[in-house]
């Protein structure tokens, strides 16, 4: 189990950009899927983007394609999310979560967020029109 804290969230004006951080603390030793995961209100929590720790291959939803970025830290045990040309329709909270898996797994979009068990406390991303 990894304990994960977000941060960098805001409010931007559409065609901004944003970084967030999510910092992972405990049981950092195992390969995990690090996934970034939005939800807004009255919407179901969605995959925005993924990453294997082990080897760095990602995944990203159509919707944020060409636009964010997932990446990794690992000896800061950080992911981060870079996330340019903001668009309105990207307003939601955003969270960090965890699952100990493979890289064919992570990288081929093959979960669902209730797949995921440990999970951040969520960042706001407000855009702006």
């Amino acid at each position: 189990q990894v304990r994960l804290v977000e941060s960098g969230g805001g409010a931007v004006q559409a065609g901004g950009s944003l970084r967030l951080s999510c910092a992972a603390s405990g049981n950092t030793g195992r390969r995990y899927c690090m996934g970034w995961f939005r939800q807004a209100p009255g919407k179901q929590r969605a995959g925005v983007a993924a990453i294997y720790t082990g080897g760095g291959s990602t995944w990203y939803a159509d919707s944020v394609k060409g636009r964010f970025t997932i990446s990794q830290d690992n000896a800061e045990n950080t992911v981060y999310l870079q996330m340019n040309s903001l668009k309105p329709e990207d307003t939601a909270m955003y969270y960090c979560a965890a699952k100990g898996a493979g890289s064919t797994y992570c990288s081929g979009g093959y979960w669902g967020w209730t797949d995921f068990g440990d999970w951040g406390q969520g960042t706001q991303v407000t855009v702006s029109s």
